[in-house]
């Protein structure tokens, strides 16, 4: 069991089902609430989208929606980096470099951090994943094609759905054949999605800042990315 989800054994040892649970959390587990039915949410959108990144050419660990709150995955070896793509300066990164939140990059920034709670996922450098031995230098050189071509592809379906991609988090693993593949979920807790019009905040900086209307903006982006 993790922060947002609970993974469980099937009677295939390359499947397993994952369960999302309701509990928001953020700044690596500080602050903690459950939002209600944003576990459904979540699972609903990530179980749209990744059949349409497969048809786009990008492999990846789903299988199936089972129920509401679950999806069948295939087993993959997960390797411990956190993938950010970032499009427009929001969050730490403009606060970092003290940068005018909602500016845009010219081109996509593409930045890897150690995911490990205890440390606050730190930054690190190119090369770190190879240097420790975590990961070859094809792989990581696959996954960043990987995460290039999803930002492509999801930043033309969410505009199409009048929403900005302002950043979001990847995650990858290995299936038992070496093949890379994109794991986790892509969601309003993995991606800052504002509105095209407005900018409104439709993600999960409306509970990191505590802006209100958290399950409402999940709703929405629910129903646009369904439409």
């Amino acid at each position: 069991e993790g922060k947002a989800k609970r993974v469980y054994a099937t009677n295939q040892s390359d499947l397993f089902i994952v369960e999302y649970k309701d509990d928001a959390t953020a700044f690596n587990g500080q602050k903690k609430a459950q939002l209600g039915g944003k576990g459904v949410v979540n699972n609903a959108i990530t179980s749209r989208l990744y059949p349409l990144l497969e048809q786009a050419g990008i492999p990846t660990h789903f299988v199936e929606q089972l129920s509401e709150r679950e999806q069948v995955v295939k087993s993959v070896q997960i390797i411990p980096a956190e993938v950010i793509i970032r499009n427009i300066a929001a969050g730490s990164f403009a606060k970092r470099l003290n940068i005018l939140e909602g500016t845009p990059l010219h081109t996509p920034l593409f930045e890897l951090s150690f995911k490990d709670d205890a440390l606050g996922d730190p930054l690190v450098p190119d090369g770190t994943f190879e240097s420790l031995g975590l990961a070859s230098s094809a792989e990581m050189q696959e996954i960043r094609r990987l995460a290039l071509a999803v930002n492509v592809f999801l930043s033309a379906f969410f505009l199409e759905r009048g929403l900005k991609l302002v950043d979001f988090k990847l995650e990858f693993g290995r299936l038992p054949n070496g093949t890379i593949v994109l794991a986790d979920e892509i969601s309003p807790d993995t991606c800052r999605l504002w509105d095209s019009q407005t900018d409104e905040k439709m993600d999960k900086d409306r509970f990191r800042r505590d802006l209100g209307g958290v399950e409402e903006a999940y709703q929405e982006v629910l129903a646009r990315v369904m439409k």
